[in-house]
């Protein structure tokens, strides 16, 4: 009898609709495809400036750079990552292993996050937040994190001297970036990239390299610093302390480093075209016959054409200037960018008022 009227009451419980029941929640296939479309260009971007700064500082030094692998050595980055793939990671005797690991996630993680909001393309991009430009340099920062993790994870003299190093450099420099940016922000008036982009159109007069001349100059030698590159990569400085932060690391945790370093380079030349060069606008907006010549082009090949140029100037800067000390860094941030920054802000604070030219 009990059988039954379990039976009975399991039939008389009500039933429920299956579009109603628990559904496995959906991938989001557009925003999953933008970021595919975009990473990997990008990882294979990193790749190749590898290659092309081996070949360009190269012929700089007359010599021809890689030319075994694969014709004219196009296939050396490819060489260069399975090497990185199957090679052993060693651990120091008395390394923090945890933070040791850590180290080079928390430099690349960030690296690749904040192409999230870094808009290639009228709509090109894979979310559009109001606050994108905060976003950049609130992510950025994190990867000094990475760095000052490596120095002092390792317990080894090098790598702690490289990471102080980098984590007072990289927070000053900070500091005249934020101030940059706050140029442009005064000019466009919002911290959208897109809105920043989108009031640059109309040709190469309105864009904002013109009232923010000196701002240019003073962000990209601050992304030199920021990125760890020559002249300023005393982090590293393999003659005065063998290799910075990185003298521990093998394998793929080097590599991360690496790749956090390239991918980094390319954002900042990304963000110094957006913020002062138009963005994916054309050159010749506005300019009889030129426009129409030109229409063809998309807009990405515009932004990356302008990109190439501040990429080879990254690679021009290395094979010419020698390391500067590090007290010559800082008093460089200091005593120069610092002062002429919060100057021009009060400069473009005035041209506002006056409404000079096109920009205000």
């Amino acid at each position: 009898m009990e059988r039954i009227s379990g039976l009975i009451r399991s039939i008389d419980a009500p039933v429920v609709p299956i579009h109603e029941a628990k559904t496995v929640p959906k991938v989001n296939i557009p925003t999953f495809i933008k970021g595919v479309a975009l990473i990997l260009p990008l990882i294979i971007m990193m790749a190749y400036m590898t290659y092309a700064e081996r070949k360009v500082i190269g012929y700089m030094q007359l010599r021809i750079g890689p030319n075994r692998v694969g014709p004219l050595g196009l296939l050396q980055p490819f060489a260069d990552v399975f090497k990185m793939m199957f090679k052993e990671i060693i651990f120091p005797s008395k390394a923090n292993i945890y933070l040791f690991l850590l180290a080079p996630i928390l430099a690349f993680v960030p690296a690749v996050a904040i192409w999230a909001v870094i808009p290639m393309g009228e709509g090109f991009y894979i979310t559009d937040l109001d606050v994108s430009l905060l976003y950049v340099l609130a992510i950025g920062s994190v990867g000094v994190y990475g760095i000052i993790l490596a120095g002092w994870a390792s317990n080894s003299k090098y790598p702690l001297l490289g990471a102080l190093r980098s984590a007072s450099m990289l927070v000053s420099y900070e500091i005249v970036i934020g101030f940059v940016v706050v140029t442009v922000v005064m000019i466009a008036g919002s911290v959208n990239l897109n809105t920043i982009v989108s009031d640059q159109s109309g040709g190469i007069w309105n864009w904002y390299w013109i009232p923010l001349f000196p701002m240019m100059i003073v962000f990209w030698i601050s992304a030199l610093a920021e990125t760890n590159r020559a002249p300023f990569d005393v982090v590293e400085g393999e003659s005065e302390i063998v290799g910075g932060t990185h003298v521990e690391y093998s394998g793929m945790c080097f590599a991360l480093f690496f790749m956090a370093e390239y991918i980094n380079m390319i954002m900042m030349a990304a963000l110094a075209v957006l913020m002062f060069f138009g963005g994916w606008h054309s050159p010749f907006e506005g300019v009889p016959y030129l426009e129409a010549w030109f229409a063809f082009v998309p807009d990405i090949m515009w932004l990356l054409a302008k990109m190439s140029f501040f990429l080879f100037l990254y690679l021009w800067i290395r094979a010419t200037f020698p390391r500067y000390r590090y007290d010559q860094i800082m008093r460089l941030c200091w005593k120069v960018f610092l002062p002429l920054t919060i100057i021009w802000i009060f400069a473009v604070a005035l041209m506002t008022q006056l409404e000079i030219g096109p920009w205000f």
